[in-house]
């Protein structure tokens, strides 16, 4: 069988020139650099995520999965998997941009336990999150920024099961 000529010349194109209109590699990276420089300033030390955390108006986000999650979280965290983050989901979880968003991920603990699993740096899902969160417009992000043995950490983390 023969394929329509335009099915074939669109399969012949090389990757750089399919372009698909609801991904943008430019705007994601622009995004990503304004990002990075309002993260820079909205990195707390776990006294002050738990000082926040307890404050009225402000929700702990945890975008790990669900599995993750259910295995062991910060206390009072809002459950929302990255891989969810989307215009419908936010408007459901966070409906105020104005929210002040307290976030942390595997990469802020340390203790070998298998809920927290280590991510390459460059892979952690603060970052990914930060951004995102970002990207949806919301400004009062905040990120926990210290590497805590769980062992030590002030912060109390629970199960969901």
């Amino acid at each position: 069988m023969r394929l329509p000529f335009l099915i074939v010349f669109t399969l012949a194109l090389p990757v750089q020139a399919q372009v698909n209109p609801s991904i943008d590699m430019p705007g994601y990276l622009e995004v990503s650099r304004e990002a990075a420089k309002h993260r820079a300033t909205r990195r707390v030390s776990e006294a002050e995520f738990i000082r926040m955390s307890r404050e009225p108006g402000t929700i702990v986000l945890d975008a790990r999965s669900k599995a993750r999650f259910d295995e062991l979280h910060v206390k009072g965290a809002v459950h929302l998997s990255f891989q969810d983050i989307a215009v419908e989901s936010l408007k459901r979880t966070i409906p105020d941009k104005g929210t002040r968003i307290l976030i942390y991920c595997n990469n802020n603990f340390l203790g070998d336990l298998a809920p927290l699993p280590s991510k390459l740096l460059s892979a952690s899902l603060n970052l990914s999150t930060y951004i995102a969160l970002y990207n949806y417009g919301f400004r009062e992000v905040y990120e926990l920024a210290p590497l805590i043995d769980v062992k030590a950490s002030a912060l109390e983390l629970v199960s969901s099961r």
